[in-house]
């Protein structure tokens, strides 16, 4: 009875230990407010505006995450600075019959995460991510631009993660 008692006990200290969060998880505790200098953009892709939307982006997640505040770099514990290396549009699915059915945009960028209260570097680091969408010769330039967005999404929550949780 009293070896039921214990094994119960345990049980329930383990299952409440089991907690995960990522929220702050990596974030030291002096870091309060981040800064988001604009991307470069090194891509050579021609695709107008890519800086500004890329960088708008990861400012709106930051926003939305709140673990920390964006502010300006004049008053900001942290900053992140990036560049835009690749915008890539190739063939992802070809048919039996050599026909391009399904293209993949893949943007790649370079991130530099830095303690200003500590003056040292966090992280450098690249990121890359894709997004494949069909082929269709009426509506082309709606389903790149969308595909274009959608990478830039799913970059933004990886640079994201990688600074809240250490990912």
């Amino acid at each position: 009875m009293v070896f039921k008692k214990i094994y119960i006990l345990l049980l329930l200290i383990g299952l409440t230990s089991c907690r995960y969060s990522f929220t702050g998880a990596s974030v030291p505790p002096h870091l309060k407010t981040i800064a988001i200098t604009t991307f470069i953009d090194r891509s050579g892709s021609g695709e107008p505006d890519l800086s500004n939307k890329f960088t708008n982006q990861l400012i709106q997640k930051f926003i939305n995450d709140n673990t920390l505040q964006v502010t300006d770099k004049s008053n900001s514990d942290c900053l992140i600075e990036g560049t835009i290396t690749s915008l890539s549009d190739a063939p992802a699915v070809i048919s039996g019959n050599e026909t391009i059915t399904t293209q993949r945009i893949t943007i790649n960028v370079r991130v530099i995460y830095k303690d200003l209260v500590k003056r040292q570097t966090i992280f450098e680091r690249d990121f890359s991510n894709y997004t494949d969408y069909k082929i269709d010769a009426s509506n082309i330039i709606n389903l790149r631009k969308t595909a274009i967005d959608e990478t830039i999404d799913k970059i933004t929550e990886d640079i994201l993660l990688g600074v809240v949780s250490n990912w």
